[in-house]
């Protein structure tokens, strides 16, 4: 495939990752949903609606796509199952075991994990689209920039826990139809030594999210006094940093905590699954988001950008919630937000590939 431009252990017996359930992709949401206008089954695919609504009415853009396009939500989701489990795969045969670390930066680190478990993923998205664009972490972007369907790939998503054995990493990988989330699975490493295992998070465009095959759903949490919180900081340190800094600091005066896990896929994938009511933060890629965001939107939440504005996987900022605080969090995130562009801290779309069409 060819290459395209970019715009911008010690135990004997070691868990075995779990078989990937076989995709179910039901035709309604539970009752205590937020509310979503109805889904429409066009044959073997499923579109989805545009916009979510918040308790209080505001309408918030949908970010996942329509639908899965030509390719059916059932076919895409298996692909992109396997091939989380297969980069798992190389994650867990590696986990107990000494690591190889280079440095991309000062702080941020790259594993021989991280490496071939991307090249174990790719191996299963070419066999099964060999047309399809796929933009990876460590290997960039391949393929064809004509393609409807772009491949997000985090093969390792929370490195340096990884690196020190810190239960707080996971595979992700996203697949996005004309440049919306289409399908996506993050199987997230839980334990940690000794007692490694894992648990895999699935959705589709209008197919509802899952961990482990049973259907999940956001909180109904509705204050943000009562709320559990998530954020993360990036490598950088300025401007952008040190408002966030100042965030976490605000909202662990008025919630019942912060938490900073340092794993994108990981902190969505706990607000898909209930367990805390929001997340966000600043200079995320494209391969940190895909999957996250469609699994928290397909679990009744809500995704936008930090300064409240319509998301995409290329912007620079994003807010998942459980969609009752989003407004709450807006409050005082958006602002924020707005003081940083004054500044004239770039939130342009990057990492976008050139060519690429999207609806978005």
């Amino acid at each position: 495939m060819g290459r395209a431009a970019l715009s911008s252990s010690l135990v004997s017996l070691r868990p075995r990752i779990p078989a990937v359930p076989k995709p179910f992709l039901p035709n309604s949401t539970p009752n205590n949903a937020l509310r979503f206008p109805s889904k429409i089954s066009r044959g073997s695919r499923t579109r989805a609606a545009a916009v979510s609504e918040s308790p209080t009415g505001r309408l918030f853009p949908r970010v996942a796509a329509e639908s899965t396009g030509p390719i059916p939500a059932a076919e895409l989701l298996k692909v992109v199952e396997t091939a989380a489990r297969t980069g798992a795969e190389v994650v867990m045969e590696a986990v107990n075991k000494p690591r190889n670390i280079n440095y991309k930066g000062i702080t941020d680190l790259v594993t021989d994990t991280d490496k071939l478990s991307e090249s174990v993923i790719l191996e299963v998205v070419k066999k099964n689209f060999k047309d399809h664009l796929i933009l990876g972490e460590e290997g960039g972007l391949i393929g064809d920039s004509l393609s409807e369907y772009l491949w997000c790939i985090d093969p390792l998503d929370g490195t340096t826990n990884f690196a020190h054995g810190y239960p707080s990493f996971a595979v992700s990988v996203g697949v996005l139809f004309r440049g919306k989330p289409a399908a996506a699975s993050v199987v997230e490493f839980v334990g940690g030594p000794m007692c490694w295992n894992t648990r895999t998070f699935c959705a589709s465009s209008g197919g509802g999210a899952f961990c482990n095959g049973q259907k999940i759903h956001v909180s109904q949490t509705d204050q943000v006094e009562r709320s559990l919180l998530v954020t993360g900081f990036g490598y950088e340190h300025d401007d952008a940093w040190a408002t966030n800094i100042n965030l976490f600091k605000e909202f662990t005066d008025i919630s019942r905590g912060v938490r900073r896990l340092g794993a994108a896929a990981v902190d969505m994938s706990h607000v898909a699954l209930g367990i805390v009511e929001a997340y966000w933060e600043y200079r995320l890629k494209p391969w940190d988001m895909a999957a996250g965001v469609l699994m928290v939107e397909e679990a009744g939440g809500v995704v936008t950008r930090m300064d409240g504005g319509k998301f995409t996987v290329f912007d620079r900022s994003v807010l998942v919630s459980n969609g009752i605080v989003h407004e709450k969090l807006l409050e005082r995130i958006g602002p924020a937000t707005e003081e940083l562009k004054k500044k004239g801290i770039d939130f342009s779309l990057w990492f976008k590939p050139e060519n690429y069409s999207t609806d978005s």
